[in-house]
């Protein structure tokens, strides 16, 4: 079985850090584009961040400049580093990736973790 598994949410203060991870596990060839989206209850889930696999990253306008993707190759780990937080970062943060699982595979498959909740409050 393949899945995502995301850590690291929690409550942190406004203006603190946090870092969150996210690492693929089973049995996987390679992993293409990795990225995070965030969602609060009755929004629509928007994209924070992403990175593909030559390490090109694009950010939301929204946390450009206080967050950081970036990705471990060797450990199927994609994180983001989200500094100077803010009481609007707070959501459920999802980790997707397009995964190979096979290098027969022409149509790779997007797969999602089922999110870790960031709460930034004083």
């Amino acid at each position: 079985q393949v899945q995502l598994v995301e850590s690291g949410g929690g409550l942190v203060q406004p203006g603190g850090s946090l870092r969150l991870s996210c690492a693929a596990s089973g049995s996987i060839f390679s992993i293409s584009a990795m990225g995070w989206y965030r969602q609060v209850p009755g929004i629509h889930r928007e994209l924070v961040a992403s990175i593909n696999s030559g390490g090109g990253t694009n950010y939301a306008d929204s946390v450009k400049g206080r967050c950081t993707i970036s990705r471990d190759n060797g450990k199927n780990t994609a994180y983001l580093q989200m500094d100077s937080l803010k009481p609007e970062d707070t959501a459920v943060y999802y980790c997707n990736a397009i995964l190979i699982l096979t290098p027969q595979d022409e149509r790779p498959t997007l797969y999602w973790g089922k999110g870790t909740t960031v709460t930034v409050s004083s």
